[in-house]
């Protein structure tokens, strides 16, 4: 089986890989074609790529934009062989005139628990999630096939019973994370929490219902 790569050694080789990212059980990027056919010829590429290697993305193709994602399920993250098919990917991106852009918007759930330990085991079985370490050290949970969102857990401290314990983040590169807090208060949203900004803003709705604008950053 694949040996897994730690975040460090993930992290140093991506800087020769432009737009793609490291998430805790894979690597993901999107590029934009010139038009559909290009797109679709970038998959196909892709696709014969993937079966000379036995290892395979997953790929998703809207119009002009393909998103890719590699992951190496059998060892449960992200190995040598997903760094050297974003490699294989980024090359024949160039050679078709396919630009690297901002994958799409990452979201994660948040829940508020006085035990964060004591739910989690709970919402693990589930969703049937896979536990991985964020990037703060703290146990988050995983789609291991990479569909759903992730769910992490704040310690509540004191605990709180008047607001929501579900709160969604998403994930935005920094020019886009203000024009939409902005359209937010215009939408009648109300500044909750910005002792973190700009790693973070936490917006409320009318009633209470909270949502974190994270930069993508320091992602």
């Amino acid at each position: 089986m694949p040996r897994l790569l730690d975040a460090e050694e993930v992290e140093r080789q991506l800087r020769a890989i432009p737009g793609w990212r490291r998430e805790p059980l894979s690597l993901r990027a999107a590029y934009l074609a010139p038009d559909f056919a290009t797109a679709a010829r970038l998959v196909a590429e892709l696709a014969s790529e993937a079966e000379a290697m036995d290892h395979h993305p997953d790929i998703d193709l809207r119009w002009r934009t393909v998103t890719l994602r590699c992951s190496t399920h059998s060892a449960g993250g992200i190995t040598q062989l997903d760094v050297e098919l974003a490699h294989r990917a980024h090359e024949w991106a160039q050679r078709l005139g396919a630009v690297a852009v901002e994958p799409p918007t990452r979201v994660m759930l948040g829940l508020d628990a006085t035990d964060p330990a004591a739910v989690l085991p709970f919402w693990r079985e589930a969703l049937g999630y896979r536990e991985v370490k964020g990037a703060d050290g703290e146990p988050e949970l995983h789609d291991p096939r990479g569909s759903g969102p992730a769910l992490w857990f704040q310690r509540m401290d004191p605990p709180r019973r008047e607001r929501g314990r579900f709160h969604l983040d998403v994930y935005l590169p920094p020019e886009e994370q203000r024009q939409r807090l902005a359209r937010l208060l215009a939408l009648g949203g109300r500044m909750a929490d910005d002792s973190h900004a700009p790693s973070w803003w936490v917006v409320a709705d009318a009633e209470g219902n909270e949502v974190c604008l994270c930069s993508t950053a320091g992602d």
